[in-house]
């Protein structure tokens, strides 16, 4: 890949991976970060990238890994930090002006809203996901049905009572 192929396809694809990779993790500020991070090793091995065929599916995967990294930091870091100061504090519920469905998504557990995402804002099949993500296609279907079901549960209005079966 030259290097005007990969600006060209930089341009292409980072707005649409920020995307997917903000709906994964939840967190903007964080899917900008990790999808630049994953740009920048991919800017280094760009010529095996275009070997590989699928350039965006490697960059979506080094992000999603450097966020579960940061992840697991900053974990790791507020539990040390909860040791030595004796506990945490109260924590505020989501600021109300976030959006329902990025509400209800950040709820599911981390594997399913990874799952959806690939599968809905990616488009990619059942075959191609399991690819991606070294989970067995069984694991991948059962993570869609238990998703959707989730969110169907958690975007349901409550203000609007079900019609009794008649």
């Amino acid at each position: 890949m030259t290097v005007e192929e990969f600006e060209e396809f930089y341009a292409q694809a980072v707005a649409r991976l920020t995307g997917q990779l903000y709906v994964m993790t939840g967190d903007l500020q964080e899917a900008q970060d990790v999808v630049q991070e994953a740009f920048v090793k991919a800017w280094v091995r760009r010529g095996r990238l275009e070997r590989d065929g699928q350039p965006e599916a490697w960059i979506r995967t080094v992000a999603w890994r450097l966020a579960v990294s940061r992840w697991r930091f900053r974990r790791r870091s507020a539990d040390a930090w909860d040791r030595g100061s004796g506990g945490a504090e109260h924590v505020a519920p989501p600021d109300p002006d976030h959006v329902v469905l990025v509400d209800a998504l950040r709820e599911l557990p981390a594997q399913q809203r990874r799952t959806l995402t690939l599968h809905y804002l990616c488009d990619l099949t059942v075959e191609q996901i399991a690819g991606e993500t070294g989970l067995s296609s069984s694991t991948i279907k059962t993570h869609l049905v238990r998703g959707r079901a989730a969110l169907a549960h958690r975007l349901r209005d409550p203000r609007i009572e079900e019609a009794p079966d008649v």
